[in-house]
């Protein structure tokens, strides 16, 4: 039986991905969610969660979002709540929540964009971890009404060669990457 094509499993059944690190992290995050009642629960060494690059596209310019426990800049996203499985609907969800923007929509489709396989460190309250990130590209027309969650989560708008210099994560300048052929 196929899955439903906007679950992660769905999702990926089609994804080609790209090299050698998203190869393993794809074949990882697909034995995965075959053996794990529920892939998106904390409570299983690697999850998944979802998330994105806002762009607005008449500007070429992308969000980042500071993240503290991470102690970088980062596109948006996270966690599924309990009930969820739909990773685009997840990352739609985390990203109002973070910015504000009520007009967040995929850009320019609902394609996954990247995958990809990021540890997180423990903390006094969680053991480390990984997340198993499935990624995406949501657009808005409205960048002067984004506002931080809290005061600790600042966002930047920048242009891709700044977010590309202020990205520490290999694989947050790969996401920018993919994302700049897409505003080219």
């Amino acid at each position: 039986m196929r899955s439903s094509p906007h679950s992660a499993d769905g999702l990926l059944a089609d994804y080609l991905p790209v090299g050698e690190t998203e190869v393993k992290d794809v074949a990882r995050v697909r034995a995965m969610i075959a053996s794990t009642p529920d892939p998106w629960s904390r409570d299983v060494p690697l999850h998944l969660t979802a998330s994105a690059l806002i762009v607005h596209p008449e500007t070429g310019r992308v969000l980042l979002r500071w993240h503290d426990r991470m102690g970088s800049w980062l596109q948006v996203g996270g966690h599924g709540d309990p009930g969820e499985s739909d990773p685009l609907s997840v990352v739609l969800r985390e990203g109002r929540e973070e910015t504000g923007l009520a007009d967040l929509r995929p850009w320019p489709t609902g394609e996954l964009r990247h995958a990809v396989v990021v540890s997180v460190p423990g903390t006094p309250r969680e053991p480390a971890h990984e997340h198993a990130d499935l990624r995406f590209v949501l657009a808005t027309a409205t960048p002067d009404e984004a506002s931080p969650e809290k005061p600790t989560t600042p966002l930047r708008w920048l242009s891709l060669p700044e977010a590309l210099d202020l990205a520490a994560e290999d694989n947050l300048r790969e996401t920018l990457t993919r994302t700049r052929l897409l505003l080219a």
